[in-house]
């Protein structure tokens, strides 16, 4: 890939990294006590956390194919593979702050969107500091999900970048 075409590639992955940040901060997730809307939020959640896992499996599959791509169409998928796994991320913090919020004694220590993000990051990085934690049952159940997917598919696809990004800094190997 023509060194113009990977830096304009890569300003399009920041871009919508940081479009997905905003979005993360920005959108309106008052605490509501109607319980269809409630529920429409959960819905919408788990839409967005399965399309997000749908399109992370697809981005692994064709890195992992016998004809994985090459040259800009390789860089092109692996940037399009790492924007899907900070969606991932965003989508696992999003709905841990809406249980949060919506559903008292759920999560301990979980009140702000920074430590629902914090606490995404530390469960799919497999840290677990212990200072939020998921308390309740139903929060229980969301992170088994969380680290299901987090050791399936964000796991598999953060090795295939970084190994791909290596072999793609290192002239010569393939």
């Amino acid at each position: 890939m023509a060194d113009g075409a990977y830096r304009r590639e890569r300003r399009h992955a920041l871009v919508a990294c940081g479009l997905l940040l905003g979005a993360y901060f920005l959108v309106p997730l008052a605490s509501d006590p109607n319980v269809v809307r409630l529920v429409l939020r959960t819905i919408g959640t788990v839409v967005v956390v399965v399309t997000v896992a749908v399109l992370i499996t697809r981005q692994v599959r064709e890195q992992l194919a016998p004809t994985a791509p090459a040259g800009e169409a390789a860089t092109r998928s692996l940037i399009r593979l790492a924007v899907a796994l900070v969606a991932g991320v965003l989508a696992f913090a999003l709905g841990d702050y809406v249980l949060a919020t919506n559903r008292a004694g759920e999560f301990a220590g979980l009140r702000t969107r920074v430590d629902a993000l914090y606490f995404a990051l530390a469960t799919i990085t497999t840290v677990g500091y212990g200072d939020v934690h998921a308390q309740g049952q139903v929060a229980r159940a969301v992170v088994c999900g969380q680290m299901l997917f987090s050791i399936g598919v964000i796991a598999t696809g953060a090795s295939i970048v970084v190994r791909q990004l290596a072999q793609q800094s290192r002239p010569g190997r393939r």
